[in-house]
């Protein structure tokens, strides 16, 4: 059974239709209905599973889904918002830095790790903010006690002498009354210095909190690192070599040492060793290794680079074919061993995408083909969906350079018919030389605000408007200039 804390991602699913979904989608990309409905039902599917019989719900493989289509589409965008609408652990991974493994490439398994470190980060950031205020309290206490050190406690000796200057009687010495719900007298001591003392700290604490004390220097124990096994981390190290080091290193004693820093430094110290202190890293590792098994999604980028391509002698390429051998055992489900223990692969759900411009799916070795039953392809782009692209998404290109020179205190403004000139020579360009599709408008509005941006916050007028007359006069060069190469992003 899932924990209480994987229920609870698992429960936000249950809010999520296929079509609620898809409409979330909508609101940072453009177009692709049919990739967004694959993967909406892709992801329905997981909470659909959670809730099927016992019996059957091991049996239920997930959705690998091909999306098929040039760079620039919005292939990659599409799988990274649905992780982070599910809040499913996340990682992209190019295909091609697996190809000649043995040689040049690397372990398949490595994308699980990486899946299984993404995870980690994931729920350990979910603790910290579940955790913070606390440790800010307790950070906070920690500072007082660096900048004014707590009194020694009295001796027996000390107590004695106060007392025989009372006259030897214990009773008179300096103390207050205390009332018991009962009705029930006492009297208990107090200390001078300590009354000082608590009055000092609470001066102090208020200055802190209104962060006057922050130059101020304290001393702050710090791990000491040693160098003795950074030789074995050198790039290029073989992979598991980092979790030896880690293991060495763990082997030794804990050194500290002190450092003098700034209160705003110490802050930042004392507030990581607190996190340390508040959370459980067993139940943070047994929670990621969890999401990973039931929610992670591996988006699989430029599988056509090896699709089995032919050789010169007419067989296919060994290595290529290597690869999506080596592919196969972890997409179908597979044990893999990490630092953080075994994961099972069997219902990680995997995003395959590639341009497939020399290759085709069909390319691919058929048992691989088989784990990726669903295939999608991506349109190109038009003029019509760059003007959409810079106009309805939250995060349009048009409203992050308008939120850029608004930091100078300036404001910028499109007008509609100034999009659509930026639309169709971003257009024209991807049709006369390499097509990579929306990545064409960063390297056209780069060009285009590239001398406002330079005179801001001197030189420029406080209002600028982007109409279809400045749009030809900046990007002149581009639009009839044969020789565009300077241009591709």
């Amino acid at each position: 059974m899932p924990s209480n804390r994987t229920e609870q991602t698992l429960a936000r699913l249950a809010d999520l239709t296929p079509k609620q979904i898809v409409a979330e989608l909508d609101r940072y990309i453009v177009g692709q209905a049919d990739a967004k409905k694959a993967v909406a039902i892709a992801l329905r599917n997981r909470w659909r599973r959670q809730r099927a019989p016992e019996a059957i719900r091991e049996e239920i493989s997930p959705n690998n889904i091909i999306l098929i289509g040039p760079t620039g589409v919005g292939k990659t965008e599409i799988a990274r918002r649905l992780a982070k609408l599910a809040g499913a652990p996340f990682i992209k991974v190019e295909a091609s830095k697996f190809t000649e493994v043995g040689y040049v490439g690397r372990d398949v398994e490595g994308m699980v790790r990486d899946l299984v470190e993404s995870a980690i980060d994931m729920v350990r950031g979910e603790r910290e903010a579940e955790v913070e205020d606390l440790a800010n309290e307790r950070v906070d206490e920690r500072l007082l006690d660096l900048l004014l050190p707590p009194p020694p406690k009295p001796a027996d000796g000390a107590h004695k002498e106060a007392t025989a200057s009372n006259g030897g009687d214990e009773t008179d010495a300096l103390g207050v009354f205390l009332v018991s719900g009962s009705g029930a007298v006492t009297k208990e001591r107090t200390d001078p210095a300590t009354d000082r003392y608590q009055r000092t700290r609470e001066k102090l604490r208020q200055l802190l909190l209104d962060g006057q004390l922050e130059t101020r220097e304290v001393e702050v124990d710090v791990p000491a690192t040693g160098p003795m096994f950074d030789m074995f981390a050198s790039q290029g190290a073989p992979e598991g070599m980092e979790n030896f080091t880690e293991m060495l290193q763990g082997m030794l004693p804990k050194r500290t040492k002190k450092r003098s820093v700034k209160v705003s430094e110490a802050r930042r110290i004392l507030f990581e060793q607190e996190l340390e202190k508040l959370i459980d890293l067993e139940d943070v590792t047994s929670d990621a290794l969890e999401r990973v098994e039931k929610l992670g999604i591996i988006f699989l980028d430029e599988i056509d680079k090896i699709a089995g391509e032919r050789s010169q002698m007419g067989g296919p390429d060994v290595s290529r074919e290597g690869v999506q051998r080596d592919l196969l055992p972890i997409v179908e489900g597979s044990n893999v061993q990490t630092k953080y223990g075994m994961v099972k692969t069997d219902h990680v759900l995997f995003i395959a995408a590639g341009a497939f411009h020399v290759s085709k799916p069909s390319d691919l070795i058929p048992e691989l083909q088989g784990r990726f039953p669903i295939r999608v392809e991506l349109k190109p782009l038009t003029e019509k969906d760059f003007v959409r692209i810079m106009t309805e998404p939250e995060n349009a290109l048009t409203k992050q350079y308008a939120a850029l020179v608004t930091a100078d205190g300036a404001t910028l403004d499109f007008t509609e018919d100034g999009i659509r000139e930026i639309a169709r020579i971003a257009a024209q360009v991807n049709e006369r030389m390499e097509n990579i599709g929306a990545r064409r408008l960063h390297t056209v509005m780069t060009t285009l605000l590239e001398e406002v941006l330079y005179e801001l916050p001197d030189g420029t007028s406080s209002r600028i408007t982007v109409d279809p007359t400045m749009v030809r006069e900046r990007l002149k060069a581009i639009a009839e200039d044969e020789d565009l190469r300077k241009w591709i992003l």
